[in-house]
């Protein structure tokens, strides 16, 4: 604070003016953000206190580690700064703090009016989703979203939305100085590149009041195939909205909000669509469907289960790739890129047209789903997956020797026929059973 005297807290006033502060030849807010590091929110606050001129600087609290200027931690003790490596006891309290500190219960605005929460929430979302009335009256309101932990009290008797809640409700996440990069980005390319956007839309609701327009809005972006059915042509988007809804979930909840300037993003080209989220997976790509679920947002992704937008004993991922066998799509690519999880579905393409990689890839994602449907994984089981003719019993053994051979899949026995024999994931069997012709 500036304009008040440090002993006596006596109001006397400033003649600091923030908007005109310079270092150097640089605005002071410009030269303060590029020497933080992280780049934590901070605003200037001016006002009239008894006719004196106040400034206040307001810092927003470092979440996941202390924020460095010029490359150096600090710390106040007292009434004095100090550097946080010279008090090793206070650095290891502070990250202790951090450690279990969950971004869900992060401040995303705080000293607010009851009526300001309802302006920012679409709190009617919250008791629709979960098919509860609505209360009458606000106290019932803002009762309903405190216990939720969607809202809570500030010291000063006012009212605080967390992050959780604004993430959830918010109207416009842009709203949240600290969330709007966490809107979700639409792009639409011409071709199947990134050189030509044709279209691009920022969905800045809530992701649980948004979730049902934003999948509609993805669907409605995609390319359509006609089809024929009864006689009468109609058209259907590239993926089915089942496979689309769980994806997107999957990269709403799972992201890594630590990761700044970044959010969801889905983009959608003529051949495929791909949805990348901040934060790389907490369990490895190639275990997705087997390994039990893990969120780092816990509080999130359990709001989201019962809003009924998501299931979080983790069967989201089994889903997409049943629904992706069902309609004989190219397998889906989960892959890791930098600081980010990305999934790319594929359009419709004939075997004959699949690389290596891709028949690979769908055979692994077979057996995969076979096997934690405890169902085996079989020389049938594949041409029924990629509409193989019976005849053609021998193309489905030459895509089976192509992902044993890759070490994806491992034959259960090889001493039994080729005809019957079964086959797992690379995982489901000791090392020394790997390998064979199939």
């Amino acid at each position: 604070m500036w304009g008040v005297e440090d002993r006596t807290r006596r109001v006397v006033g400033t003649a600091f003016e923030p908007t005109a502060a310079k270092q150097g030849n640089e605005d002071l807010e410009n030269w303060l953000t590029r020497l933080l590091e992280p780049q934590v929110p901070f605003r200037f606050h001016s006002c009239e206190v008894d006719g004196a001129h106040v400034v206040v600087l307001e810092i927003e609290s470092a979440l996941h580690q202390p924020v460095r200027f010029k490359g150096e931690e600090y710390i106040r003790v007292g009434s004095y700064k100090k550097r946080l490596k010279d008090h090793p006891e206070k650095e290891r309290a502070l990250w202790q703090r951090f450690t279990s500190a969950a971004f869900e219960g992060g401040i995303a605005a705080q000293r607010l009016t009851g009526d300001d929460v309802l302006r920012l929430l679409a709190f009617p979302s919250y008791f629709d989703l979960l098919s509860i009335p609505l209360p009458p009256d606000q106290a019932g309101i803002l009762g309903a979203l405190l216990a939720e932990g969607l809202v809570e009290r500030s010291e000063s008797g006012a009212w605080n939305i967390t992050n959780l809640g604004a993430v959830l409700l918010a109207k416009d996440l842009a709203q949240f100085d600290a969330l709007r990069r966490k809107s979700v980005r639409i792009v639409q390319y011409a071709g199947k590149g990134r050189i030509l956007t044709t279209k691009e839309q920022v969905v800045s609701s809530g992701y649980a009041s948004g979730f049902e327009a934003l999948v509609q809005q993805v669907v409605a972006a995609l390319p359509t195939n006609e089809v024929i059915e009864q006689a009468l042509r109609k058209s259907v988007p590239m993926f089915p909205p089942l496979v689309v809804r769980e994806v997107v979930a999957n990269a709403l909840i799972h992201q890594d909000f630590a990761v700044t300037g970044a959010g969801p993003m889905i983009e959608v080209f003529d051949d495929r669509m791909e949805v990348t989220n901040p934060g790389r997976p907490l369990v490895p790509t190639e275990r997705l469907l087997d390994q039990p679920p893990r969120s780092r947002n816990e509080k999130l992704a359990a709001l989201m289960r019962r809003f009924g937008i998501c299931e979080e004993r983790g069967s989201g991922i089994d889903k997409v790739v049943f629904e992706i066998e069902f309609f004989q799509l190219p397998a889906p690519l989960f892959e890791t890129s930098g600081d980010s999880m990305r999934v790319v579905l594929f359009g419709h393409r004939a075997l004959r047209d699949m690389e290596k990689a891709d028949r690979v890839r769908a055979c692994y994602l077979h057996a995969c789903l076979r096997y934690v449907t405890r169902q085996p994984m079989t020389n049938t089981s594949l041409r029924e997956r990629f509409g193989i003719d019976e005849k053609n019993a021998a193309t489905a053994s030459n895509l089976l020797n192509e992902a044993v051979d890759a070490g994806v899949i491992a034959i259960q026995d090889p001493t039994v026929g080729y005809r019957l024999r079964r086959y797992l994931p690379f995982w489901a069997v000791p090392a020394s059973s790997h390998g064979g012709v199939a």
